[in-house]
C-alpha cells in the first residue's frame, strides 16, 4: 500500500494537479492539509471518477484536513479527543474547535492528517497554542500507543517544526523565529520519545518538504523540512520505501509544499503462522 501526504494549500485551486498525481504515482491513500473548505465545496467529483473516495474534516476557507483513498476506510475520526481550540479575540467559555486533525483506518492501519499550527512569532498567542496543541495530541497518541500496541499507527502531515538545523535553508534566517525554537522542537522531540520514528529520514536523508513562494525560495532551493511521517513501531516495520517529491513544486500553480510518500508491505491473509498441514 502507497500512503502519501500532501498539504495541497486549497484543494479547489489544485485539484487537477492533486488528482493527476494520484494516478501517476499509483498512490492508494493520500492524507491531505490545508484544504481550505467546507464539505459542501469540496471537489469530490473529480476524485471519484479517479476511483478515490473522500472523507474530510473542513469548517470554512481556512485549515482543514482530508482523506482520498482507494481502499475502504473505517472508524472516521475528526479532531483528536483533547484537541485545543483558538480564538483570536476574547469569547467566553470554550474556545472554537479548529479542522486541524482527521484519522482513518486503512486494511487495519490507522493514520492520522495533522495540520499543526503555525505558531507565527515568539510573542504570538498561536505559538502557546501550537505548543499546547502538540502537549494534547502526544498525550492522547500515548492513550493510543497503550490502547493499540500492535496496532500500526502513523501521525503525517504539515508539523509546521524543523527539527534538526540540516532542516531550514539557509539557517540564520531561523534564529528567533517560529519552526525552529526550542520549545517547538521539544514538542515534536515528544512523538519521538513515545516510540514513534520518523520513518522516511533513514531513506531520504537530505531534501525539503517546503519552499516559499516568495524571494525564488524553490529556484535557489532555500527551502525547509516541515512534513512528516511518523510511525510507531508496527508501523515503521511495515516501510519498505518513502520518497520527497520535489518535482510537484514545479510548473503551473503549485502548493508551496510537496508530497511525502512512503510504501508499506502489508500482510495478505495468507501471511500468518499457522502451520502447514499436508
Amino acid at each position: 500500500m502507497r500512503v502519501g501526504t500532501w498539504n495541497v494549500n486549497s484543494i479547489r485551486t489544485r485539484v487537477g494537479r492533486v488528482v493527476d498525481w494520484l494516478g501517476r504515482e499509483d498512490v492508494d491513500v493520500l492524507a491531505m492539509q490545508e484544504i481550505k473548505c467546507k464539505e459542501s465545496q469540496f471537489p469530490f467529483d473529480a476524485f471519484e471518477e479517479a476511483g478515490y473516495e473522500v472523507e474530510l474534516h473542513g469548517l470554512n476557507q481556512w485549515n482543514g484536513v482530508a482523506f482520498a483513498s482507494r481502499r475502504p476506510m473505517e472508524d472516521v475520526e475528526r479532531g483528536f479527543p483533547s484537541a485545543p481550540g483558538f480564538s483570536k479575540t476574547e469569547v467566553d467559555g470554550d474556545l472554537p474547535l479548529e479542522a486541524r486533525a482527521m484519522a482513518v483506518t486503512v486494511d487495519g492501519v490507522r493514520l492520522w492528517s495533522l495540520y499543526v499550527p503555525n505558531g507565527r512569532s515568539l510573542d504570538d498567542p498561536h505559538l502557546a497554542y501550537k505548543i499546547d496543541w502538540l502537549d494534547r495530541l502526544a498525550g492522547d497518541t500515548r492513550s493510543w500507543l497503550a490502547e493499540h500496541p500492535e496496532q500500526p499507527l502513523a501521525l503525517m502531515g504539515d508539523w509546521n517544526i524543523a527539527p534538526l538545523d540540516t532542516d531550514v535553508w539557509p539557517t540564520w534566517d531561523f534564529v528567533n523565529s517560529t519552526h525552529t525554537s526550542a520549545p517547538e522542537r521539544a514538542a515534536f522531540a515528544q512523538f519521538e520519545a513515545l516510540g514513534l520514528q520518523d520513518v522516511v529520514r533513514e531513506r531520504v536523508p537530505e531534501g525539503f518538504t517546503y519552499w516559499d513562494y516568495q524571494q525564488l525560495r524553490f529556484p535557489r532551493n532555500e527551502g525547509m523540512r516541515i512534513d512528516f511521517i511518523l510511525g510507531s513501531k508496527p508501523f515503521a516495520e511495515l516501510v519498505t520505501g518513502a520518497s520527497i517529491h520535489r518535482a510537484e513544486r514545479k510548473g503551473d500553480a503549485p502548493s508551496d509544499h510537496v508530497p511525502v510518500v512512503v510504501d508499506l508491505d502489508l500482510p495478505t491473509e495468507d501471511d500468518d503462522d499457522r502451520p502447514m498441514i499436508f
